[in-house]
């Protein structure tokens, strides 16, 4: 048992070093730009019931002063006021365009459909998905545009800083990037050519527009349930360069309001941060669950005490890579991981049952 304890000890060390190497690579974009061209950016937005936040990004997208701006939000079948918004801001702004949704096909989900039809209205060079519910400032434009001609990226994804207010979404949210910052050493999504080492946020999704309408990923993985994920994978495959940057003041998520909103979010997309694989997820769950206990027992309590020190640790350093309340995080430690053993619990009773409603549809079904 012993050996178990060392084993333990050393994926704890493989966090803590990964977490770390993290917070030192100063993951995002850089402030200061130089572009060697001024391409013309569509921005796409797929949206479905957003009347909470639509208004408020177009008023964003509009303020921009990036002149070579083409905006095309798509309606899918919203049952609220989301068309009656977009329709305003086409009114006044004569880049903004609405387009409104097909039905959906067999073996297509929402998401991915919508997302493509955008891509094939779109005139742009570069083609930017943003999810309706991301805050942008106007210099998030020229910082992605020249990272990704520096790096000679054909797709570049942005983590937005994830914005936290109610309790729920305090346990909650905060999961993806201690699950994300402790295991994945985000300089690697760039300079490793395994597909591994990848991850991306189809809340922000930049494509050179040639490289995306020659392979049309959305349509490759119309029928997966985390395209962004599955994208980067097919890009990485095919050797074409990509990259994945944490946000910071320049974009913006409430990415969930209320626990409820962000279990059911996560649950839709808890397997493919380890790999897409059930049993790798509730190994990790269980280890991360037991491990200070099995210490204690048979280590005693000075390794006890030096374990929950590298837990300590990697919050801290991954709660200073995000721009997260660190004091906040380490309070909340205990009711994150309970809500993160729920997560997937929950996931595999909704696989087992084929289950998994994401905005008002069962994204499971049929699929």
């Amino acid at each position: 048992m012993i050996y178990f304890c060392y084993f333990l000890i050393t994926l704890l060390i493989i966090r803590l070093l990964v977490a770390f190497v993290n917070y030192l690579s100063f993951a995002y974009l850089p402030k200061i730009t130089s572009l060697t061209s001024v391409p013309r950016v569509s921005i796409l937005i797929p949206a479905r019931n957003e009347e909470e936040n639509i208004g408020t990004l177009l008023e964003q997208l509009s303020t921009f002063e990036y002149h070579k701006l083409e905006i095309i939000v798509y309606n899918d079948h919203s049952t609220d006021e989301t068309e009656s918004i977009i329709k305003h801001w086409v009114s006044l702004k004569p880049n903004i365009k609405l387009l409104n949704g097909d039905a959906l096909p067999q073996g297509w989900l929402g998401k991915n459909h919508a997302c493509h039809q955008l891509a094939q209205k779109a005139t742009g060079d570069l083609l930017l998905f943003l999810d309706a519910d991301v805050s942008v400032k106007k210099d998030v434009i020229e910082r992605s545009i020249s990272y990704l001609q520096k790096h000679e990226l054909h797709l570049l994804s942005i983590f937005p800083k994830q914005i936290v207010k109610s309790f729920g979404e305090k346990v909650s949210v905060p999961l993806m990037n201690w699950i994300l910052l402790s295991i994945l050493p985000i300089y690697l999504i760039r300079k490793s050519k395994n597909k591994i080492f990848s991850a991306a946020n189809g809340q922000f999704m930049m494509f050179k527009a040639a490289t995306y309408k020659k392979i049309w990923p959305h349509e490759k993985c119309k029928s997966n349930k985390v395209e962004d994920m599955a994208i980067i994978r097919l890009f990485k495959q095919k050797g074409l360069a990509s990259d994945t940057r944490l946000g910071d003041s320049d974009i913006s998520c409430r990415m969930y309001v209320g626990l409820d909103d962000a279990i059911e979010g996560f649950i839709k997309n808890i397997f493919q941060f380890f790999g897409d694989s059930i049993l790798v997820t509730i190994s990790f769950g269980i280890l991360t669950t037991i491990a200070p206990f099995v210490v204690y027992a048979y280590m005693g309590f000075w390794w006890l005490t030096a374990y929950l020190a590298g837990i300590i640790c990697i919050r801290f350093f991954v709660m200073l890579a995000s721009q997260q309340s660190i004091v906040q995080n380490l309070l909340l430690v205990l009711p994150q991981h309970i809500i993160f053993l729920l997560i997937i619990i929950k996931g595999i009773i909704n696989n087992k049952q084929k289950k998994l409603i994401w905005k008002d549809r069962n994204i499971l079904q049929d699929l």
